[in-house]
């Protein structure tokens, strides 16, 4: 599985960025798709994921009100758009994928995204929000 991220940029506090994930090679209908987040100095957070086939999300609560995630299975990109951006947004967004549905399905069920659960990592992009 290949995937590119792209969107990231500096905006200011308020702005809006869409991040986008181009993955190649996922081809098992339950495949899912992953963002994560790395802040300098922080570890790696998840923010959200989808299983395009079915649309099943998740999103982390605290980007829950700001924060949505979609697919274009046809085009076999995944969405992330982030609104009212904050500082504390700032870091390096990296999309992840799995072969099967458990990873985001558990995430659904428990709450929380697990970056060990994904075997597949993009180079990241980095999106900085100035205050």
């Amino acid at each position: 599985v290949q995937l590119v991220e792209s969107g990231g940029g500096l905006v200011p506090a308020g702005g809006s960025l869409r991040l986008s994930c181009a993955a190649s090679g996922l081809t098992s209908d339950e495949g899912v798709i992953a963002w994560f987040r790395q802040a300098p100095g922080k570890e790696r957070e998840g923010v959200s994921c989808i299983r395009p086939s079915v649309t099943t999300t998740y999103l982390a609560n605290s980007m829950k009100d700001r924060f949505t995630i979609s697919s274009d299975k046809d085009k076999n990109m995944v969405y992330l758009q982030m609104n009212s951006l904050k500082p504390k947004d700032t870091a390096t967004y990296y999309c992840a994928a799995d072969g099967h549905e458990y990873p985001c399905l558990r995430a659904v069920l428990d709450h929380d995204l697990l970056k060990t659960e994904y075997g597949s990592w993009g180079q990241g992009t980095q999106v900085s929000v100035s205050s």
